[in-house]
């Protein structure tokens, strides 16, 4: 009886929490929509930052639309749209996606933070405030 019981709630939990794929691809690409807009803000307050070194803004862009080639290409390799993963592939390649932005996040987020005072291999890096 106890073990009938267990089961009866693990099916009524299953059904209660089940999505469609429809519904998790959506839920996939938000959150890529809101890893993109957190580059984007950070870009921006990047920019700000270094307002007063040119250079660095100019290398700064040419690194970023390289990035977003790099980060085409890589959703590219793994999930190419010929291959027909089926339903799945949208959600899939969504979260590698925010996966990929996340990880730009953390090492352009650097740039704001700065590092810690006699790290001889700064480069342009400001020093933590």
């Amino acid at each position: 009886m106890k073990s009938i019981l267990i089961s009866l709630f693990l099916i009524m939990s299953c059904t209660l929490f089940a999505q469609t794929q429809a519904d998790m691809n959506d839920e996939a690409a938000r959150g890529f929509k809101t890893a993109d807009s957190t580059l984007n803000v950070l870009y921006k307050k990047i920019q700000k930052a270094y307002a007063d070194d040119s250079l660095f803004l100019k290398n700064f862009k040419i690194t970023q639309r390289i990035w977003i080639t790099f980060r085409d290409a890589e959703l590219q390799l793994k999930y190419p749209a010929s291959a027909g993963y089926g339903s799945i592939q949208r959600m899939c390649y969504a979260l590698y996606q925010t996966e990929l932005t996340e990880d730009r996040i953390k090492t352009l987020q650097t740039w704001l933070d700065g590092v810690e005072e006699g790290d001889a291999c700064a480069g342009s890096m400001r020093i933590k405030p």
